[in-house]
This record gives structure tokens, C-alpha cells and sequence, in this order.
């Protein structure tokens, strides 16, 4: 039976919704945070860095001052370009065909992504999910022009259209609180996953919260009755 999804477009969060990279941001970020002074950080406090852009996480999370926090993100982003942006990362199972189960239904899907799209893009290709994206989006490379979740989403949006994609009825997938409220700013439902770094309180104010890519499916593509 055919497939169709109640959604007119599908906007993806990457880190924590579609891939791991914990294990190479663990790594950059012990080198950049002893570099610059500060213990590097456990597995388990990287639920404080991964999500949020890293200008913002460098000041919350040891108390930069914007202007440290500016020159340890350049200092972060040349470890990646040299580390390779898709090294140790891997896909949570089951993500990939339902992106391509998606698209071979037709529903129109894009990124929406505090990484630095120069980044979203690398992992895409690696991936070979770029093909299943009308519009890969990310934040600027300097994590300042456009980082905040609701203008990602306004941006990933704004592409969507200018490809002709009815954007009427969207739906974000997320796995932190910055996706619920970015997405609240321009009425875009969010499902919140809970497979990627996240408290458990964080998923308030999201339209559904699943805890299997079997469960998003079921939400995402429904029988086409016809």
C-alpha cells in the first residue's frame, strides 16, 4: 500500500537525531578545552555541549567571555578541519531508510542544524543521505550570524519554499529543548527523540517523544487509504 505522511515537509536536527558524532567531539574538545585552560570533559557532561552552538556552550558551559568563546571556537573548528569532519561518526540505526523511505514517498525533507553547515554537508555526502535533501542547512561557519535553532529553522524553511516545497504543514525532528522552542518561535511541531544527549525534561512542549525509529515512522509515513 502506498505511504504518505500527514506532514507536507520534514526538517531533521542532525547531532543526536541522525548521527553520533559524540565520539569526535569528545576528542576535539578535550584538546581545545586543556588548550585553553579548562579540564576536558567527560562522555557524560557532553550532554551539555552536544546541540547548542559552541560559541554559546563555551561561555555557559566553563564561563568564557564571548570574545574567549569566539577564539575557542576557531581554535575547535581547525581541529575538525583537520581531524576530518565525519571521523568516528556513525548513523543511529535505522535512520537512513527512513530518510529514504521519506523520500521515495515523496515528502520533501531538509536539515536544520546548529552544526556548521560546511559540516551538515560533509556528513551528508559521507553518508550518501545528501541526495534524500532539498535543502541542507546549518549554521554559519562563525556560529554568531545564524546559530539559533528558530533561525535555522526559519532559514531551512525559507529554502524549502524557494524550491517550491509547501511548507503549510512541517514537523522538526530534535533531540534537544533548543528544537522544541526553536521550532515553538515559528509553530512547527517537534518530535522529540530520545536517543540522542538529552535530559528527560527536556522534551516538554513537544508535539510526540518517541524512543525508536520505528516509533518516528509510525508518525512520520501512514498508509495512503487513496
Amino acid at each position: 500500500m502506498p505511504l504518505r505522511s500527514p506532514f507536507s515537509c520534514v526538517l531533521w536536527d542532525v547531532d543526536g537525531t541522525v548521527v553520533d558524532a559524540s565520539e569526535g567531539i569528545l576528542r576535539r574538545l578535550a584538546v581545545a578545552l586543556e588548550h585553553f585552560g579548562h579540564p576536558a570533559p567527560t562522555h557524560a557532561e557532553l550532554v551539555h555541549w552536544i546541540g547548542p552552538p559552541m560559541f554559546e556552550s563555551f561561555q555557559t558551559n566553563v564561563g568564557m567571555t564571548p570574545e574567549q568563546s569566539t577564539e575557542a571556537v576557531a581554535f575547535y573548528r581547525t581541529l575538525g578541519k583537520a581531524d576530518g569532519y565525519t571521523t568516528g561518526a556513525r548513523l543511529y540505526p535505522g535512520i537512513a531508510e527512513l530518510i529514504a523511505d521519506l523520500a521515495a514517498a515523496g515528502v520533501p525533507q531538509g536539515t536544520a542544524s546548529s552544526k556548521p553547515e560546511i559540516q551538515v554537508r560533509a556528513l551528508m555526502d559521507h553518508f550518501e543521505l545528501a541526495p534524500f535533501f532539498t535543502a541542507i542547512t546549518g549554521a554559519t561557519s562563525d556560529e554568531r550570524t545564524l546559530a539559533t535553532k528558530a533561525d535555522i529553522i526559519a532559514e531551512s524553511l525559507r529554502r524549502l519554499r524557494a524550491a517550491g516545497v509547501d511548507t503549510s504543514r512541517p514537523v522538526l525532528i530534535g533531540d534537544r529543548h533548543h528544537d522544541v522552542d526553536g521550532g515553538a518561535v515559528h509553530d512547527v511541531p517537534v518530535i522529540f527523540v530520545r536517543w540522542g544527549f538529552s535530559w528527560p525534561h527536556e522534551s516538554e512542549g513537544a508535539t510526540a517523544v518517541v524512543d525508536s525509529v520505528d516509533e518516528l515512522r509510525a508518525l512520520l509515513l501512514v498508509a495512503d487509504a487513496g
